[in-house]
């Protein structure tokens, strides 16, 4: 499949205009790119948790959705769409389906890393044919910008407040990428949508894997990290060059780094646009600063091991 612009931009949106989530989310961005990965010649149904995205598309009695479309609780889409790609092989091999369908789930990260994990894991064990994608902006955005499992430390958010006893979140971010990895999987990709071709190439090869595929994508929220609505892509674009969001592959096995920064920045270029890190720039909090470098230069070399670019 091709990934020059011209043609992306011929296929029909899946996710059309006319849905209600912020000017500056990154979220529909995120899915857009990814649904333009999808191969021309199937049909989609396209499951989706509460969440930003669900409650912004789906506002009865309207959508935006072009495609068959599949509204499940917070911590079941994993669980939900497995069984339809069941139904759905059982009912092709009998005859009575003749088109192609593929599968795609749309989580946030707190329905990915917390509340859905264990569907999750399961969906990936069964060995299902679907393509999970987490938009990742690091909190609970719906519900009041709760800390989330894929949340950095130092973050501010309304569960992890800063103030005189506490700096914000005081843990690392949980590995979700890693871990879905380790189930031994056809396709793992992170990805960002700063990067879009990236984002494409690696949508393509999830809706061809003959299994279970994830893409864990970084999709700025503008409300809960406290930036400019127009620097959303610059911000996923700081996060890739930072190396505090790498870009990598895991494809059968193998790891591959698909982007490598020319000069990697330091992470206060992140943390500074973004007022959910304020805070850390105070005197009193700059060894949290410098645990937040550690912990990513740290990160950035074991990733680069595995891909085989260590120096």
């Amino acid at each position: 499949m091709s990934t020059k612009l011209k043609d992306l931009v011929k296929k029909e949106d899946v996710l059309t205009s006319g849905h209600r989530l912020c000017a500056g989310c990154g979220a529909p961005v995120a899915v857009r790119q990814i649904l333009m990965g999808a191969p021309d010649d199937v049909e989609l149904v396209v499951a989706n948790p509460t969440g930003c995205l669900e409650v912004s598309t789906t506002i009865y009695p309207y959508s935006s959705w072009n495609a068959s479309y599949i509204h499940c609780a917070f911590e079941n889409v994993a669980s939900t769409l497995s069984g339809s790609e069941a139904a759905y092989r059982s009912l092709k091999k009998q005859g009575k389906i003749k088109d192609d369908y593929r599968f795609v789930a749309f989580g946030g990260d707190g329905g990915t890393y917390d509340i859905g994990l264990q569907a999750l894991s399961g969906a990936l064990e069964r060995g299902h044919r679907m393509v999970y994608v987490c938009y990742n902006n690091e909190a609970y955005m719906n519900t009041g910008i709760q800390r989330s499992g894929a949340t950095m430390k130092g973050a501010w958010t309304s569960t992890s407040p800063h103030g005189k006893d506490s700096y914000g979140k005081t843990e690392n971010r949980k590995d979700l990428t890693g871990i879905v990895a380790a189930h031994n999987i056809p396709y793992v990709a992170q990805a960002s949508i700063s990067n879009w071709r990236d984002v494409v190439k690696k949508a393509q090869k999830a809706f061809a894997a003959d299994g279970p595929s994830f893409i864990n994508i970084l999709a700025p929220c503008h409300r809960g990290w406290r930036y400019p609505m127009e620097e959303t892509i610059e911000l996923a674009r700081l996060a890739v060059q930072t190396c505090v969001w790498p870009l990598y592959e895991i494809e059968n096995g193998k790891w591959n780094l698909t982007t490598k920064p020319k000069e990697k920045k330091p992470v206060e270029e992140y943390l500074k646009p973004q007022g959910r890190f304020a805070h850390l720039f105070k005197d009193e909090n700059r060894e949290v600063l410098k645990s937040i470098q550690e912990y990513v230069d740290k990160d950035w070399e074991r990733i680069k091991r595995l891909c085989g670019e260590a120096e």
